[in-house]
Order: C-alpha cells, then structure tokens, then sequence
C-alpha cells in the first residue's frame, strides 16, 4: 500500500502581513500533480488544515478546490483528514457525511460518549487490510470524563488510554493518524520558532511515543520540520511550505510510506515541492546584499540583517528597490552589540508562560497544576495569533 502523507497547511497563513493564497494554491496544486503521478492508494493530510479557526471565505476556497482536484483523480483516492490544534472542529466537520461519498473521511474530535471509538477505515491491497486509526488533536478534558477519576491527568495519558481503550489487533497493519507534540522519553523533535511556545513550559503537551510505537506506522502533524521520532515509522511530515525564516533551511515534501506484508520494512521516500518563492534570511553590508539580488530571488521573503559600521540612509527604501517582500531588517554592528551590553542584556529571556508560572508561584504559593498550565497556553497562544493578524 503506499500512503501520501502531508500536514499542516495552515491555509490562510500570512507572513508578517504578506497575504500566501498563491503559494499555498500553486503547492497544492503540485501535491494533485505529484498524486496523478505516483497514484498512492490513500492520502492523509494530518490536522491544521486551517491557520485560524475561524478561517476566510478565501481559505475555504482555496481548500474546497484542492478536495475537487483530489477526487476528480481516477481511480479515485480515499483522502483521510483529522483535526489540528488550529483547526475548528465544527467548520471542519461542515459536510462530512456528504465528503464521505466522494472518499474524503474526516476526524474532528476523540471519542465523546462511552460507546464512541476513533473513526476507523480500512482499506485492502493484495497483502489484506489496513486499518487506519483518526485521532484528531485531543486535550485530557477532552477525554478524561471517559476513564476513572485520575487516571487521565495528562496529553500522554490521554492518548495513551484512548489507545488502550481501541483494544487493536497488532497481528494486523495498522496506521495511526495523530496531530499531537510527541517525544521519546528525553528526546525531543526539532522545532521552529512558532512552535517554541509548546517546549517552553517543560513540556507539559507532550506524548512519549511509547503509547504509539506498536502501529506500523504513525503518520503525524503539528511540527513544521519533516522528521521521525523515537522510530523510523514514527514521523512528522512537516509542512508543505515554509512558515517562518526558522524554516529556510527545510526542504519541504511529501512523505510517501510503501507498506508491504505484515512485518516487512517501510519503505519512507520523499517527494519534494518547491515553492516559486522562498522565506530566507540575507546578512551582510547594504550594499553586498543589493549586489545579490537577482530576477529569481527579489520576490522572496526575506529577513535581512545589515552589518554595516557607517550611519545607513534609509537603507529599507533603499532595499526594497531590489526585493519586493521584506520582513524585517536589523542592524548588527559594533554599535548595536555595545548599546546592548550597557543595556545588561546578559539577563535571561523567559518565555510569557514562564513569566506567569513565576508570578502564580509567588503569589499562591503553589505551583499551576497541569490544567491551569494548558489554560494558559491557549490564551497566550490566543493572543500571539491576535498579533500576527
């Protein structure tokens, strides 16, 4: 059986206000060419879907045709769809039944009533049946009502009981699709900058893929760096475009999984996609990085960090002459360096949810329990959401 994976397409994402509609409809458009071409039996796009819950009428377009585009793909193609963090449930859920009929399955919440389970489709190649689990981005509250009192006080015990409680035939082919912050015991995943938020608060979200590790393969979504964990067939596929110029050295792809036989190693290859315009950071004097524009590189998004020693004039105006989407430009010189040592900046940075832990400790006397702590990270996650809107 082979398995497209991809996640977190975020549609409807801006980049420090420069509106992506055209790359996300163009690599979209190359992950439809690349499903013409090697005609994987199943597609599994693992969470955030969206980049807001609340996503635009343009966003809803622009993934209503991707969907067209992958069921009018013949013989046709099951597409299985779970839930991200980012996601709203309900918009999500809008037409599923009708989506089924055209082989698109969505996921959108765990197991709510006592005799609900993990939405389950199995699929059938010449080794038998593939029984591919959905298990969309899940909070202990969401579940802890399902299990005694106490047993789930955590993300890893959450998902570890909701597996537990599916009762899977492991002598079978199994997939789990899963949109969570998996580690493996001390090691954890690479992460980018927007995702620093989650391993800054000693990683409270986290699920140790011992829970997962009996399935054949796990496909995840949630980190934006396309990578295993703890397993080979443990992986993130990592988005399909870039996100933030702490993505500029990734090279973005489709994971594709070949399963054969019970037992039988996974083939994992990656088909890459490249987007006509890149996020990447430029350093350097003004007029070195001027020189290194190009007619293929000027309308990438750019963070530039000029070195120069002289007072520059306007050096923005002077850059955007030659590059058309610039994020940011800073200043690193001898200046700069000098104003902030005499500034102290020797202090260490904390992130806000640590700052708040802090201040809840010293003033409760006590530390935030666990759900306090994933309160709080909605609400400042909440918020820097509001700020780059």
């Amino acid at each position: 059986m082979k398995i497209f994976h991809i996640s977190d397409l975020h549609i409807g994402k801006q980049l420090h206000y420069y509106n992506m509609r055209d790359n996300q409809r163009d690599i979209l458009n190359q992950v439809v060419d690349k499903a013409k071409e090697y005609r994987p039996d199943v597609i599994i796009i693992a969470g955030d879907i969206y980049d807001k819950s609340v996503p635009s009428a343009e966003a809803y377009t622009i993934f209503d045709k991707f969907l067209n585009d992958l069921s009018d793909i013949r013989p046709g193609i099951p597409v299985l769809i779970i839930a991200g963090n980012h996601d709203s449930a309900e918009r999500l859920d809008y037409a599923s039944s009708f989506l089924e009929r055209h082989n698109i399955y969505i996921s959108v919440n765990p197991p709510e009533k006592e005799d609900d389970y993990l939405k389950k489709l199995v699929l059938e190649d010449e080794y038998g049946s593939v029984n591919f689990y959905l298990l969309p981005f899940t909070k202990p509250a969401y579940v802890r009502h399902l299990f005694d009192e106490g047993l789930v006080n955590s993300y890893d015990s959450a998902i570890s009981e909701l597996i537990k409680r599916e009762n899977i035939d492991y002598s079978k082919r199994n997939v789990l699709v899963s949109h969570q912050f998996y580690v493996a015991g001390e090691k954890s995943p690479d992460t980018c900058e927007s995702e620093q938020i989650y391993i800054s608060v000693g990683g409270i979200d986290s699920v140790d893929v011992q829970s997962v590790k009996d399935f054949d393969y796990v496909a995840l979504g949630h980190l934006h760096g396309g990578q295993s964990i703890g397993h080979p067939h443990i992986r993130y596929s990592g988005t399909p475009l870039k996100y933030s110029v702490s993505e500029e050295h990734h090279n973005k792809s489709i994971t594709m999984i070949t399963m054969k036989d019970k037992g039988s190693e996974l083939i994992i290859d990656k088909i890459p996609l490249h987007s006509y315009q890149d996020v990447r950071s430029e350093k350097g004097k003004l007029s070195e990085i001027i020189s290194r524009a190009t007619d293929e590189n000027r309308h990438d998004y750019i963070s530039i960090t000029l070195t120069d020693e002289d007072e520059l004039y306007r050096p923005k105006d002077q850059l955007e002459e030659h590059y058309d989407h610039i994020l940011e430009v800073k200043i690193e010189n001898s200046r700069t360096k000098a104003q902030l040592e005499e500034a102290d900046y020797s202090t260490s940075v904390i992130s806000p949810l640590e700052a708040f832990m802090q201040f809840y400790q010293d003033m409760q006397g006590q530390a935030m329990s666990n759900e306090e702590e994933e309160i709080m990270i909605d609400i400042i996650s909440s918020l820097q959401e509001g700020e780059r809107e």
